[in-house]
């Protein structure tokens, strides 16, 4: 039997609890035997993001007078988390738990309460896409994977956002009980056993603040207003009046990436909004600026980790394609 304690707060994401919660629950109907339970930092009963009310066992110290060592830790993410300052009793609890489990696990934005408790310093770890620039500029001894779907670091597991939660779960139930157990949960609950790419074709087009320089801003208005045009470095400084190294120096201080990273991305979030409005790889490669579909195709599995035909089977459309029947339908 083991012990899996999910620690929970007001304002918890219910998909970060819920989703690990039910691969532990149904890896038990192939074999494995795992024990669930609930704390909060004060011991009472929490109101989850979804607006559910979820028991609790009581508070960390609680679990003492249960039977068996714990073996995991889940520290589950929310919004509150990001948006205001982590509250001391949660970082003590994740830090008595952590000090007892053998394995440490967070989920989406959980890892800002592992990080905060100093659990991360020196290791790899990810979370949500939205925010994992806002978890590198914060803990910088922190190597954050902003890619990645879960990280695996000496013991200490992370996760992307919410759904990621049940990919990370899965691993931890095949490092338990073999890949037979995982694959068998997975089609149990119709999820991949491990989903092809990583959290990039998930993200939102790149959101960037108005560049305070003039001539970023000059060489950022080009690149939007022509996403397909001619953008070398060259051709970027000469519009703007600067050098190519300066306008590079430029870029790397304000945008965090170089010009021509700059101009791959947003052709990129073109491309993509392209596919998903419908329009064939061909014909989205060459209105983004890509020219050809295969060049688009070696960018998307690049920076992607799918290709584009995997990424519009995914995000074209969200209407299942039944013949003889109409969505929604129980005739």
């Amino acid at each position: 039997m083991s012990r899996v304690v999910f620690l929970v707060f007001d304002g918890v994401k219910w998909l970060d609890v819920a989703g690990p919660a039910e691969v532990f629950a149904e890896a038990e109907r192939f074999g494995a035997a795992y024990r669930l339970d609930y704390v909060s930092p004060g011991g009472t009963p929490v109101t989850t993001s979804a607006g559910a009310l979820l028991p609790v066992s009581g508070r960390p110290a609680d679990l003492a007078d249960l039977p068996g060592p714990i073996d995991t830790v889940v520290v589950c993410g929310g919004d509150v988390l990001v948006e205001r300052a982590i509250p001391a009793e949660l970082l003590a609890a994740a830090a008595e738990l952590g000090a007892r489990a053998r394995r440490l696990v967070s989920i989406c934005t959980g890892s800002f309460v592992l990080a905060a408790a100093g659990a991360l310093d020196g290791r790899r770890a990810t979370t949500h896409w939205r925010h994992a620039g806002l978890l590198a500029r914060s803990y910088p001894d922190v190597d954050v994977v902003p890619d990645a779907l879960f990280v695996e670091d000496d013991g200490v597991f992370t996760s992307a956002g919410v759904s990621a939660g049940i990919d990370l779960a899965l691993a931890l139930v095949e490092q338990d009980h073999g890949v037979e157990v995982a694959r068998a949960v997975a089609r149990s609950l119709v999820v991949f056993l491990q989903r092809p790419g990583g959290q990039s074709q998930f993200s939102a087009p790149m959101e960037l603040r108005p560049p305070r320089a003039p001539a970023v801003r000059a060489a950022v208005d080009a690149v939007t207003a022509d996403p397909g045009g001619e953008h070398t470095t060259a051709r970027l400084a000469a519009l703007v009046g600067v050098s190519p190294r300066h306008l590079s120096r430029l870029f790397a201080a304000e945008v965090g990436t170089t010009p021509a990273r700059y101009v791959e991305q947003v052709r990129l979030d073109l491309a993509r909004a392209l596919i998903d409005t419908g329009h064939g790889v061909a014909q989205a490669a060459r209105a983004a600026g890509f020219g050809s579909a295969e060049t688009l195709r070696r960018t998307f599995v690049a920076r992607l980790g799918v290709s584009p035909s995997q990424y519009r089977h995914r995000f074209a459309t969200a209407t299942p394609l039944v013949p003889g029947r109409m969505s929604g339908s129980e005739g």
